[in-house]
């Protein structure tokens, strides 16, 4: 695999840090700006909106630009970003420094995977994804720990001094290892690439993602109280068995790209019928401290595998305009984390019992298996001489030297 898609990795993991550790820093930051905690806890729901309007925004406006140049771009607008939050003297600044730290979050996501997909060979398609993603799981088992580590002792400001530190460093992988003759914009430009958003496939495609990983965090966001509640578990061990469900879920995100490159269809399948079942036997598992830590675990496996098969889906739909409907698809990623947490909290707001958000979440996850059926049901009628497993992409640009793709 080239090292190009390093570079890719080691900007998702600065992004994945930037995105998880405010959770962690909510009280300090409460503390030193003097606001509440709810109130602070708007600085997440800042950067999500940043995600959601700026992945398409973005993919948008710089659809005839070279890639390599946009995912550069990206990268200088995520280190201002939080270094504007390092140096937020009030918590009106910090809100608006977590928004424009969001902004670049999803079209980096879409645009790299595009790019990963040019790198390799077609076989590999998949498996060049999930390397990507792979610094994005990681950060949940490393780069998180390790900065809310720094904010408890240094200060929060240090934080996101070094997360801009990460971004750096990904700015100069980017610039010295993205080739210059993979980065060419997409001959369609933006009109072809907002044509793509007219096709019904790749609006059911994008509510896959919503409705599989909507049944993710419709437990995760709950995650908390049924390991203490239910499991039995201290809050101190809390955060180890959220490692746990780090671990799962970079297995399964190795494990979804590995498979998806032999059947992508049957891999997002498989993913969604797993994450299904294990989200039902929640209420089971969490009946006992060592199946609840299998639970959380198996949770990240099941959840993870669809990842690539999800973005290599929206892709495939959108045919030869991919960018905007790739980053298209991390604003439902985000779009699921809100409704999903919605959701569950309905079913704890009725009274259902401390687990129920996990058993709405099997039922989204089924409900993902069914727009996902849906979505090739009606790919096949439209095209039925298509190949189910192609994913055609910008097909006029060049294609690497072969020595490139082993």
């Amino acid at each position: 695999m080239p090292l190009a898609l390093l570079a890719l990795a080691v900007g998702a993991f600065g992004i994945g840090t930037t995105e998880f550790v405010m959770m962690g820093l909510l009280p300090d930051v409460a503390d030193d700006l003097h606001i509440s905690i709810p109130s602070a806890g708007h600085l997440v729901s800042a950067y999500a909106l940043g995600v959601v309007l700026g992945a398409p925004l973005l993919a948008a406006v710089t659809a005839r630009l070279s890639r390599r140049t946009v995912l550069i771009a990206l990268m200088v607008l995520f280190v201002a970003g939080n270094a504007l939050s390092a140096f937020a003297p009030d918590h009106r600044w910090l809100l608006a420094a977590r928004f424009l730290s969001g902004l670049p979050h999803g079209a980096f996501f879409g645009v790299g995977a595009v790019v990963a997909t040019t790198l390799v060979a077609p076989e590999r398609k998949a498996r060049s994804v999930s390397l990507m993603f792979l610094g994005l799981t990681v950060a949940n088992i490393a780069g998180v720990p390790a900065a809310t580590l720094m904010g408890q002792h240094l200060g929060w400001r240090a934080t996101f001094l070094g997360v801009s530190a990460i971004g750096l460093a990904a700015i100069a992988a980017l610039a010295a290892l993205i080739p210059h003759d993979h980065a060419h914009a997409p001959t369609t430009g933006l009109r072809g690439e907002l044509a793509a958003l007219r096709s019904l496939p790749v609006w059911l495609a994008l509510g896959t993602t919503v409705a599989g990983f909507g049944a993710l965090f419709s437990a995760y966001s709950y995650i908390t109280p049924m390991l203490t509640d239910a499991a039995g578990y201290a809050d101190s061990s809390v955060t180890l068995l959220l490692a746990l469900f780090g671990v799962g879920a970079t297995i399964g995100n190795l494990l979804g790209g590995r498979l998806a490159d032999h059947a992508m269809r049957g891999t997002l399948f498989a993913g969604l019928a797993s994450l299904a079942a294990v989200l039902a036997l929640f209420p089971l598992l969490m009946s006992a401290p060592w199946s609840a830590a299998l639970a959380v675990t198996l949770l990240g496996v099941a959840s993870f595998v669809t990842g690539s098969p999800l973005q290599l889906m929206v892709m495939e739909k959108a045919s030869t305009a991919p960018s905007l409907a790739s980053s298209a698809n991390q604003a439902a990623f985000n779009l699921a984390n809100a409704g999903g947490a919605w959701i569950g909290g309905l079913t704890l707001a009725a009274g259902l019992g401390v687990t129920s958000p996990a058993v709405a979440g099997a039922a989204l996850a089924v409900l993902g298996l069914a727009v996902a059926g849906v979505a090739f049901a009606v790919d096949r009628r439209r095209s039925p001489d298509r190949p189910s497993r192609a994913l055609i992409v910008a097909t006029n640009e060049p294609r690497r030297s072969q020595s490139l793709s082993h």
